[in-house]
């Protein structure tokens, strides 16, 4: 956790107070994501890699009764989401904590141990152990429950140029899309009993994927 959480405060200790201005124009499919949560009345959504706290701020938005939660490996995008999240007049229903994708323990920052919803937005790409970090994700879904990912995908059916261009523009952010992801997620829900899917958006550009669980819930392998 340390070499990777030291990556990320360097990047984002001056990118956090202009991330949410310029992301927003190719972190494509958020907001679908976000209206497509559907969380059960009064229930529990978690963001891992929460960033900067836009997106729970509008899940809080458009779903008034949900509980929220969100951990990020960075404390300068953590201390950027907590003025959003007071500023959005939120700080009494949305909790945040530090801790690595890969292993947090919920129990311990939370004090639950699953939620209704989890759901990754555009991070996957920037953990260097990504596959155990899905499998983290996948444990912290509740019976019935869901886990949803929006993540770059391959850009397979747009210009050659502009994926050669795009792919050596995140590089220099460390952000590595990750080419296999559909097949992972699957995966994962065959060893934990649930149903998954997978589709590209945008010609390629992005990427859904998510786990549907059981209502007797996932395995804990």
């Amino acid at each position: 956790m340390s070499d990777h959480k030291g990556l990320m405060e360097g990047v984002y200790r001056t990118q956090r107070h202009f991330y949410d201005v310029t992301r927003k124009y190719y972190l494509l499919g958020r907001d679908r994501l976000i209206a497509d949560l559907c969380p059960p009345p009064g229930g529990s959504v978690l963001e891992i890699g929460c960033g900067t706290g836009r997106n729970l701020i509008a899940v809080g938005k458009a779903w008034p009764q949900a509980r929220l939660y969100g951990v990020d490996i960075s404390e300068a995008m953590l201390e950027t989401a907590r003025a959003s999240v007071a500023k959005a007049g939120m700080s009494g229903r949305l909790r945040l904590a530090q801790g690595d994708a890969c292993d947090f323990d919920a129990e311990t920052l939370f004090g639950r141990s699953c939620f209704d919803r989890v759901f990754i937005s555009y991070a996957l790409s920037m953990i260097p152990d990504w596959q155990r970090a899905l499998a983290q994700a996948a444990r912290c879904v509740a019976p019935g429950g869901r886990l949803e990912i929006v993540d770059f995908g391959q850009q397979d059916r747009l210009p050659r140029w502009w994926k050669r261009l795009l792919l050596r523009w995140l590089a220099a952010f460390h952000v590595i899309p990750r080419h296999n992801l559909g097949p992972v997620v699957a995966e994962i829900a065959r060893e934990t009993g649930g149903r998954a899917h997978a589709r590209a958006l945008y010609r390629g550009y992005a990427v859904r994927a998510g786990i549907r669980c059981g209502a007797e819930g996932f395995s804990r392998r």
